[in-house]
């Protein structure tokens, strides 16, 4: 199988991690490395892998508390999750599977299967090709390709300029935005728009995104801004 895509292995065992590293790279696969079951989450979301092959037993968060993390996140719940576990309980792979996971392998495991079983995965559930049109401050997710937003997993009804808006600060989080220049950018200075019809909307988009809303700070005199973290 030729391929280019991204197999993250979250195994904390270096022979294992060797074994299973040197067969996903002779079948095509492109593969990095976390050890730290704290880690995983943040290592996903910056290096978007096509799969994560997840250790049950890790340092840190277990593989469950991870799956369970990541398939409740609408910005990974979509990526395929493959338990790899020492645990030959029917319980345990049970109880990985009602966390999401999509399939698990048990040790001791033949390379050549776990492979196949990878492959089996993606062939199912192909890279998503809009992974790139999420974006995510906080609990809030915008969806560039869909048109939608989510909070908490709820998802809200926005109009186009609501829209609009909240993405041009979500694409600029943590720099401030003048009335003027989010005028010209959502608004292209329509007739009759006035700069208080900016104050207008940001109050309607607080409302809207409940406590998220709070991520929506006021630059007094100046405009406004998306931050990472809300004020306390």
């Amino acid at each position: 199988m030729s391929t280019k895509e991204k197999i993250l292995v979250a195994e904390d065992e270096s022979g294992m991690l060797r074994l299973i590293e040197s067969n996903l790279q002779r079948a095509g696969f492109v593969v990095g490395q976390v050890t730290d079951g704290n880690e995983v989450a943040a290592r996903v979301l910056a290096w978007k892998p096509a799969l994560l092959l997840l250790d049950v037993m890790l340092p840190g968060k277990s593989g469950f508390e991870v799956c369970r993390a990541l398939k409740s996140d609408p910005c990974t719940r979509q990526m395929p999750i493959v338990l790899l576990t020492a645990k030959a309980l029917e319980q345990d792979r049970v109880q990985g599977l009602e966390l999401g996971a999509d399939d698990y392998v048990t040790k001791p495991f033949s390379p050549r299967e776990l492979v196949l079983r990878i492959q089996a995965r993606l062939r199912k559930f192909p890279p998503n090709e809009h992974a790139d049109d999420l974006l995510q401050v906080g609990e809030i997710v915008l969806d560039r390709a869909e048109l939608a937003v989510e909070v908490g997993g709820r998802r809200l009804v926005l109009t186009a300029t609501e829209f609009k808006l909240l993405r041009v600060l979500m694409e600029r989080v943590g720099r401030m935005q003048t009335r003027k220049r989010l005028l010209s950018d959502v608004w292209a200075y329509e007739a009759a728009i006035e700069s208080r019809t900016v104050d207008i909307y940001i109050t309607r988009l607080r409302a809207k995104l409940g406590r998220a809303g709070a991520h929506l700070e006021t630059v007094r005199g100046f405009g406004y801004r998306l931050a990472e973290k809300p004020a306390k």
